[in-house]
C-alpha cells in the first residue's frame, strides 16, 4: 500500500464534511466515521466553533480545507487573512490543510466563486509563490485542489494535470484530488477522464474529495455543474474506483455543501466509499 505525501496525516479512511446543520449532533452522538473535514473560513471567529473543533478531536483527525485565500490572485495573499488561518492551524494541529487552484479576489473585491486560471507560465509562477508563502506561514505543507472548470483560457498553453505537476514541484505542496471534479471539467470540455487520472496518479496526493453535481441543459448543451448537493453518482464511483487503482487508497471525504441532508445520509455516503477502500486494499495487499 503506497504512503501518503508529507501533506497529509489523515486516516486512510473515509470521512465527512461536518456543517453548522450537523454541528450538535456530531458533539453529542459521535458517529462512527474517521475523520471530519471542514471549511477554514468557518472557524477563525473565535467563540464556540473552534471551541466545537478542539473538543472533537480527541475522536476524530480534522482536515481545514480553505476557500476564500484565493491562491490565484496576482496580487498575493491577504496577510490578515493568511495570520487568522496560522492561528487557527497552530490552535488545532489539524492532520490536514488544503486550498484551491482558484482566485477569487482581486483589487479588495471578493467574488463568491472560486474562478479557473489560465494554465501557462505566468499564472503557474503566482500561484507556485502564494503557495509557498501559505506553507511558510503555517509552517508544513498543504494541498491543493484541482477545480471544476466550465470554460477555459485561450492563453492556457498546458494541461490541467501538468500544470498541477509542475505546481506540485516548485512548491513542494501536495494535492487534494477531487474526483468529482475531473468527471465534471472532463464532461464539459470533451476530454478522457481516464487520461487525466493516469497524468496525474504519479503527484503526491494525500486526499480525495467525492461529491455530486447535477446536469443543466443550456441551448443544445448539457453542462455539468459542480454544486455539492446530491449523492454521488455511478459515473463518479467508477472514476473513483479506477483512481483508487492508479494510485492506491487514500483518505476520502463525502463533500455535501447545498441541500444538506440528514446526517445519516452523508454517513452512508462515506460508507459507500468505505467500501471501495477496504476492496482498493485487499487488492493492493
Amino acid at each position: 500500500m503506497s504512503t501518503l505525501p508529507p501533506c497529509s496525516h489523515l486516516p486512510v479512511a473515509s470521512g465527512i464534511g461536518l456543517r453548522a446543520a450537523h454541528h450538535e449532533r456530531v458533539r453529542g452522538e459521535r458517529p462512527d466515521i474517521a475523520w471530519l473535514e471542514v471549511h477554514t473560513e468557518n472557524f477563525l471567529g473565535g467563540g464556540a466553533t473552534p471551541a466545537l473543533l478542539e473538543t472533537l478531536r480527541d475522536d476524530y483527525a480534522i482536515s481545514l480545507h480553505g476557500v476564500g485565500l484565493s491562491l490565484g490572485s496576482a496580487e498575493g495573499l491577504d496577510e490578515d487573512h493568511l495570520a487568522r488561518i496560522a492561528a487557527l492551524v497552530r490552535r488545532l494541529d489539524p492532520a490536514a490543510v488544503s486550498d484551491h487552484v482558484s482566485w477569487s479576489v482581486t483589487g479588495g473585491v471578493y467574488f463568491n466563486d472560486l474562478l479557473p486560471l489560465p494554465y501557462d507560465e505566468e499564472s503557474l509562477a503566482v500561484i507556485a509563490r502564494n503557495v509557498m508563502r501559505f506553507q511558510e506561514a503555517i509552517g508544513r505543507p498543504v494541498m491543493v485542489e484541482n477545480p471544476s472548470t466550465y470554460l477555459r483560457h485561450i492563453q492556457s498553453d498546458r494541461a490541467e494535470p501538468q500544470f498541477l505537476a509542475e505546481l506540485c514541484q516548485r512548491s513542494g505542496c501536495g494535492l487534494l484530488l477531487d474526483v468529482n471534479n475531473v468527471f465534471v471539467s472532463t464532461q464539459n470540455h470533451g476530454d478522457d477522464a481516464q487520461e487525466y487520472l493516469a497524468a496525474i496518479a504519479p503527484l503526491p496526493i494525500g486526499e480525495i474529495h467525492l461529491s455530486g453535481h447535477h446536469l443543466r441543459q443550456i441551448g443544445n448543451r448539457a453542462i455539468r455543474i459542480d454544486d455539492h448537493g446530491s449523492p454521488v453518482s455511478d459515473a463518479v464511483w467508477t472514476l473513483y474506483e479506477q483512481a483508487l487503482r492508479l494510485i492506491g487508497p487514500r483518505p476520502t471525504l463525502i463533500e455535501w455543501d447545498s441541500a444538506l441532508p440528514p446526517l445519516e445520509t452523508l454517513l452512508d455516503e462515506a460508507g459507500k466509499a468505505q467500501g471501495r477502500l477496504d476492496a482498493a486494499a485487499r487488492s493492493a495487499a
